[in-house]
């Protein structure tokens, strides 16, 4: 049995403890909105690794796409009857607006500076090719154009049109070639790196916040006055640590699993992950890379899941500009890119054998994509990227491993045993003191959201106190920017205004 400190009852009207565990994006994000809507709470942050940003977060780990549900198919499914479904792109579209309110008031209150450094505009754009997909992009075009949130969309099928938007995708192409665009000038390249570093150095200036790095985790207790007991191996000293919290918020990536369920809360049970690696082409070829501005998705593969969607991206980072193709997936055990390769194995007990294994039987269609993709050469990935840009030369481009995604598996009534959870995923405990941010994109350009999401479930005594205050910082609150398109206006150009998107 552990010992903890001061394991006794507390007063319950002092401030609260929070400890957030892992500094990415969720955790910055949850860090940074918290000490302003209750300054008087003491929050205490662990990382494992020395700095902040470093596994998914990092900008040399995801492709930096602000996910507005612009250019993403994914987000716009074609019915059986041939319809478009879009509810999910005005769903991902408004919490990415909800994301913009947030940075912006941090910019104006000064809490981080220099918006340039971590977000710019860029347009996103739609590409397909061959007759169905592009009968399903002028469909989506026709339902999403119309719409308040989607204004300003383009669409053409004319290869000389779209040699004005994507000359390095159309050189190459013959004229009868089957292809289709659409773009948005509105689209945005973020640096969710430094995005996290800033709100990372604003938190740790806060009075009642304390950050720790080369902090590892190591174990949970529930203290006989319902506080947690967090045990934590001080790496830099190798001391062992014990620290006492009201509430505890795990941000921690791919590690999130992992360390749910090691507080043993019955809603750990039954859940498990599949760790996938992401590879992309790189190209820094400055006279190739100033020939496309723009960030532009394809359609997956047939019987693939989202992860797949191919896309080519300009990427601004620390002063450099790249090109980013992929995602290329590879599998293996580790749940971090600087993880262990026990971790799966480690993450699988007797609570969720039978999910995990449901999911592999499910899911073969997804093991087999998978295995595919490990064994291609850079040959074979050359061939795929010139689908996109026919005429790439094998010089110019270089292959890199990228972040560690973890998909969520979890047992629903709906899908039974073993569904694979595309997206993330908000867990938390029945007494709501402890909340696990888990799964995959779009998290970063949705965090905010699901910092809002994380406070209504599980501070609703709070919420009457806070909601003044969240008004203030997210002045759409409470109200539907998908149906007040007035709204919408004012706060977009608010917020272009303050992060330099104009």
């Amino acid at each position: 049995m552990l010992k903890w400190k001061g394991d006794r009852k507390m007063d319950n009207t002092e401030p609260k403890k929070v400890i957030l565990i892992g500094a990415g994006i969720l955790s910055s994000t949850f860090g940074s909105f918290l000490k302003n809507i209750e300054p008087d709470w003491n929050i205490k942050l662990f990382e494992r690794l020395d700095k902040p940003a470093i596994e998914s977060s990092n900008e040399r780990n995801n492709a930096g796409t602000g996910h507005a549900a612009l250019c993403e198919l994914n987000y716009t499914v074609e019915q059986e009857d041939g319809s478009i479904d879009i509810e999910k792109a005005k769903e991902i579209n408004e919490q990415f607006e909800v994301s913009k309110q947030f940075w912006s008031y941090l910019v104006k209150n000064k809490e981080i500076q220099n918006p340039e450094e971590f977000i710019r505009p860029l347009p996103h754009i739609s590409f397909v090719q061959g007759t169905d997909n592009v009968n399903f992009l002028r469909k989506r075009y026709e339902a999403l154009s119309p719409l308040p949130m989607f204004e300003g969309m383009e669409y053409s099928e004319d290869l000389n049109e779209l040699e004005k938007w994507i000359p390095l995708m159309t050189e190459g192409r013959t004229s009868d070639a089957v292809v289709a665009a659409s773009k948005i000038d509105t689209g945005t390249d973020v640096n969710f790196g430094e995005l996290t570093r800033k709100m990372m150095e604003n938190i740790s200036e806060h009075d009642n916040a304390e950050v720790h790095y080369n902090h590892e985790v190591l174990d949970f207790e529930r203290r006989r006055d319902s506080k947690w007991g967090v045990k934590i191996h001080n790496l830099e000293d190798d001391k062992v640590e014990y620290h006492v919290a009201d509430y505890i918020f795990i941000g921690a990536g791919g590690n999130a699993i992992p360390l749910l369920q090691k507080t043993k809360i019955p809603e750990s049970r039954n859940l498990g992950g599949f760790p996938i690696s992401g590879a992309f082409l790189v190209c820094t070829n400055s006279e190739i890379v100033n020939r496309h501005g723009a960030k532009v998705y394809g359609k997956e593969p047939p019987n693939t899941p989202p992860m797949t969607v191919p896309h080519l991206d300009r990427r601004y980072i620390q002063g450099d500009q790249s090109l980013l193709f992929g995602p290329f997936a590879a599998i293996g055990p580790k749940f971090l890119k600087n993880g262990s390769n026990l971790d799966l194995f480690r993450s699988i007990n007797p609570s969720n054998v039978l999910t995990m294994l449901s999911a592999g039987a499910k899911n073969v269609p997804l093991v087999k994509y998978s295995i595919q993709q490990v064994m291609m050469d850079k040959e074979d990935r050359m061939k795929e990227l010139r689908k996109f840009v026919p005429e790439a030369k094998d010089e110019d481009w270089d292959l890199i491993i990228a972040g560690k995604r973890v998909q969520v598996i979890k047992d629903t009534e709906e899908y039974g045993k073993g569904y694979i959870q595309f997206g993330t995923e908000v867990v938390h405990s029945e007494d709501k003191s402890v909340m696990a941010l888990l799964g995959e994109s779009p998290g970063a350009s949705t965090s905010v959201s699901v910092a809002l999401e994380v406070f209504e479930k599980n501070f609703p005594q709070y919420m009457e106190k806070w909601e003044p205050r969240i008004k203030e910082i997210i002045p759409s609150y409470g109200h539907s920017l998908i149906e007040d398109s007035a709204l919408l206006k004012e706060i977009r150009k608010a917020t272009s205004q303050e992060l330099g998107l104009e």
